[in-house]
């Protein structure tokens, strides 16, 4: 089979699980995400096989069956390889001619330059051996290490074997020994091939088009990647003009991974295409500019690999000073002096000390008031997170919210939250003194967590406001996306709708656990930022202008002008007026939570186009507010850091925790144990069926074509990093579960728990190994539960059974928002309540007591008002069930009876809750 035929099957369904070899087929790659995996292994079990080839032939064995393994395992990677520059085509028909011909012995040593070259690939430290070598290569182990990244760029072009040859020599040709980086290159005929490989291969970083590309493949594809293609890139991908056929493909490569530089080489008439072009390449050729693309490869990559801050520190560290200012620990003189503590050097290491310095001392920069290397490193974290500025916070995302809300809200200004956002939302509310109309989130009450916030639900909250004449109160709304359960937004229609009816509204997204997303095609477009890029670009086409026309007849009386009742409004998806809709985004990220940075790194993106008329001020007057003014320089470090690792191989990294979670939910389901106590709650079990049009229970375990359909069309979607695991079966609560079984026993870190589940997430520092230790130990455990029912007693096993019963029957439901008190809230039309005056008020000690639970639920129960006097937070998740000012209701004090979590903030296991009642209430309207 030659890799033509061998490409149908390969993206046609299935999963790339750790396989024996004899279980390697065709069919064993079900999505892109999973080549990774496929292409090591298959490289693994063909040198497995091929050693076995050689051992079978030397004592004159049958070889059949393994030489019918061989090629089948072949087949898979000459399906693969071709979209890889190394280890190349050359050496893929070596070893397929060996094999033909049965020379076991240079097969081996075939496939062991090529492994060789696939880890120094992998890890950018060795300079490949080319075809012709790779036999030398083999015979002994490479010599000279090379110290230098490198990376593989793609040219696009339908062109001779010789004509590729001669185009990968010389460019090759011009890579000198002072080269920063080194790079191969790979050469596809077609514009669907391109796209396959910036899919497959995230080792590419750069692509090269050139006019004579062909429009399709003329490889075989699977239903899955066929599906995916026709979706993304439509049926017809070769308009007449040669122009708009470039600029289409760059589109489509640009949006499916926006980091990658591309260039052009035009063939005639380079001056007339360059104005049309510039925007959508990095650079534009003639044929003959060899030297000058290759320096622009380098250049272009020198770009995303730079990183301004942590530069300027590690030379800053290196420079011989005089410390007479504050900081004792600076250039380690407090430690490498002492007789006591340096064992502090010798744990953190001695550069950490060299860094430790102070912005007033100078020689760096000043977060409060960049001009230099964190202003350059801001910069090309907004480019990288596509927001039009960025801002760096290093005390976390909780002071992030802050900022933000500080920035933009007044004291009076209504603010729409969803009510199980993080915590630090409702104090900065607080602080700024808004009126906060709370919104609910679905209810998962068997599981006992909430989902997200409806867009109907948000629709009706703008209406009713608009309805009591108070819309132009409305300031902001404030959404967590993703939710910690891993529940994501269609950012781009929630925004879309919401500026329909109020097209002046500010949106705040807490993307606290969703920095990584950007680097994803699929997972990009419901970020923040992406989103609102997207929407500038609809705004500005007359097409969009006009669905608005015409939409507006239906929306409003065409003789009066008023809004149709508020169930057109619903019912209809609303399309914003593009002439006065203004863009008002921002999004706060962890960057540590997901991306690569030390504790409490932050960031804030900016997409807002009244910024600088409407905010500037005020968000840096908010930013000094909260920011410290002797900020950890380490933080910022790794923030810089941690951007450009993002770009460079952000891409990989999050496919490969995609991927890797998704073989955990599928070993769970397929193992005959596991199943029995443990249960990876699906996309149906976690989004209820009114919020999807798709059916698709795990989208992208059945495709990348799947996952591209939920997440364009379903109201919502399930992150595949996110694994909710029912362990409801085990009689055995999550945060007994999560200390006793899997920490303290096993050393298995999670954070979030509910009554019958545990959170498991993927990042992208997820290896296999670990997975592999954490099917291991649920296993154990698995394997001990049944041991343990085996050998109980009547009585005990009758305990057990009550307990798993109690786990898996419905629980108490989880409680909505109940009210504002009277004296906090505006009026009887609208929910908004003054939060700040309630906390406020709390400070007057005569009016607040401590109630145990017995005795609240008592007073509630027999119908008195009681209200909360504080914010009560279970940590993890982090969201209050009770805020100032709040009714409590006997459904609040239900579900906080049923909840496992040890740590509640606002509450005292000693004296109770502290509470107003309405009789004791110090203000005059009580």
């Amino acid at each position: 089979m030659n890799a033509a035929a061998s490409l149908s099957p390969l993206l046609n369904g299935g999963s790339a699980e750790s396989f024996p070899p004899a279980a390697v087929t065709p069919h064993a790659v079900g999505t892109p995400s999973s080549v990774w995996r496929l292409r090591a292994d298959s490289w693994d079990f063909l040198a497995y096989t091929v050693k076995q080839l050689l051992t079978a032939a030397e004592k004159g064995n049958s070889v059949t069956g393994l030489l019918s393994e061989s090629f089948r395992l072949l087949n898979i990677l000459d399906a693969i390889e071709p979209y890889f520059a190394s280890p190349g085509r050359g050496l893929m028909a070596d070893l397929r001619s060996s094999l033909t011909i049965e020379d076991f012995r240079v097969a081996g040593e075939v496939i062991d330059a090529a492994r060789r070259a696939l880890a120094h690939t992998a890890a950018g430290s060795t300079e490949l051996p080319s075809t012709s070598e790779h036999r030398d290569a083999a015979a002994q182990p490479v010599a000279v290490a090379e110290p230098r990244r490198r990376f593989e760029v793609l040219v696009i072009d339908d062109m001779t074997e010789a004509d590729q040859e001669s185009l990968k020599a010389d460019l090759l040709g011009r890579r000198r020994n002072d080269d920063e980086f080194i790079y191969n290159v790979n050469i596809v005929p077609s514009f669907e091939d391109a796209l396959i490989a910036v899919l497959l291969n995230p080792e590419i970083q750069a692509c090269v088009i050139r006019p004579g590309f062909a429009s399709t493949t003329r490889q075989r594809l699977g239903h899955d990647l066929r599906g995916f293609l026709d979706s993304f890139a439509g049926s017809s991908p070769d308009p007449v003009h040669p122009v708009q056929r470039i600029l289409r493909l760059a589109g489509k490569l640009s949006e499916l991974r926006p980091e990658l530089d591309l260039y052009l080489i035009a063939g005639v008439a380079i001056e007339k295409v360059a104005g049309s072009l510039t925007r959508h390449f990095r650079r534009i050729f003639a044929r003959e500019d060899g030297l000058e693309i290759h320096l622009s490869l380098l250049r272009g990559i020198a770009g995303r690999y730079d990183t301004p801050f942590f530069t300027a520190l590690q030379h800053y560290s290196k420079r011989p000073a005089g410390v007479f200012h504050a900081l004792p620990i600076s250039r380690g003189g407090s430690v490498l002096n002492s007789r006591w503590i340096t064992d502090m050097a010798d744990f953190y290491g001695l550069n950490l000390l060299l860094a430790e310095t102070s912005a007033t001392s100078g020689g760096l920069d000043s977060l409060l008031d960049p001009h230099g290397a964190i202003r350059d490193a801001q910069n090309l974290a907004a480019r990288a997170f596509g927001a039009q500025k960025t801002y760096f916070v290093t005390n976390g995302t909780s002071t992030a919210n802050k900022i933000v809300h500080q920035s933009i809200v007044a004291p009076g200004d209504v603010v729409l939250v969803d009510r199980n956002c993080h915590k630090s939302h409702h104090y900065a509310l607080m602080l700024a003194g808004a009126r906060v109309a709370y919104l609910d989130a679905y209810p998962l009450d068997k599981h006992s967590f909430y989902g997200a916030v409806p867009l109907r639900s948000i629709k009706q909250t703008l209406l009713d406001y608009r309805r009591a004449g108070r819309l132009h109160e409305v300031k902001m709304i404030t959404l967590t996306n993703c939710t910690f359960d891993g529940i994501v937004y269609d950012v781009e229609r929630v925004m879309a709708e919401c500026l329909a009816i109020k097209p002046d509204l500010v949106f705040l997204w807490d993307e606290a656990w969703f920095a990584f997303a950007g680097f994803h095609p699929l997972y990009r477009r419901r970020t923040a930022m992406a989103a609102s890029r997207k929407l500038e670009q609809d705004f500005e086409q007359q097409r969009y202008a006009r669905q608005h026309a015409e939409q507006a007849l239906i929306l409003h009386d065409p003789e009066t002008g008023e809004p149709a009742p508020d169930g057109v409004w619903l019912n209809t998806r609303l399309i914003p007026d593009p002439t006065i809709a203004r863009l008002r985004v921002y999004a706060t990220q962890s960057t540590h939570k997901t991306l690569t940075s030390l504790r409490q790194g932050s960031m804030i993106h900016v997409y807002d186009q009244d910024f600088s008329r409407h905010n500037q001020d005020a968000f840096r007057e908010a930013y000094m507010t909260h920011t410290s003014t002797s900020p950890n320089y380490q933080i910022l470090a790794s923030l810089d850091v941690g951007r450009r690792q993002a770009e460079l191989e952000g891409y990989e990294l999050v496919q490969r925790q995609a991927d890797l979670a998704i073989s955990i939910a599928q070993t769970v389901a397929r193992h005959p144990l596991l199943r029995k106590y443990f249960r990876v709650l699906t996309t149906q079990d976690l989004i209820p069926d009114e919020y999807r049009q798709t059916g698709h229970s795990f989208p992208l375990r059945d495709g990348i074509s799947a996952m591209n359909d939920a997440w364009k069309s379903d109201e919502f979607v399930v992150d595949p990093c996110r694994l909710t695991l029912d362990i409801g079966r085990t009689g055995i609560d999550g945060d007994t579960f999560k200390h006793l079984h899997l920490m303290d026993r096993f050393g298995i870190q999670v954070n979030k728990t509910s009554r019958n589940s545990v959170l498991l997430m993927t990042n992208i520092g997820t290896s296999r190994s670990a997975v592999a230790y954490l099917i291991e130990v649920l296993v154990k455990l698995a394997e001990t539960f049944e041991e343990g029912t085996t050998n109980l007693n009547p009585a005990d096993q009758e305990a057990g059974q009550a307990r798993v019963k109690a786990l898996t029957s419905d629980p108490p439901p989880l409680p909505d928002f109940s009210h504002f008190a009277a004296p906090y809230r505006s009026g009887a039309q609208t929910p908004d309540g003054d939060i700040r005056a309630a906390y406020f008020d709390t400070y007057k000690s005569e009016a607040v007591f401590h109630l145990t639970p017995y005795e609240l639920a008592r007073r509630v129960s027999a119908g008195e008002e009681i209200i909360s006097a504080g914010f009560v937070t279970p940590y993890p998740p982090g969201f209050p069930v009770l805020v100032p000012g709040q009714v409590i209701t006997e459904a609040t004090l239900s579900f906080m009876s049923a909840l496992d979590t040890r740590e509640i903030h606002g509450y005292n296991h000693q004296h109770g809750y502290r509470v107003i009642a309405a009789t004791g209430c110090i203000r005059q309207t009580c």
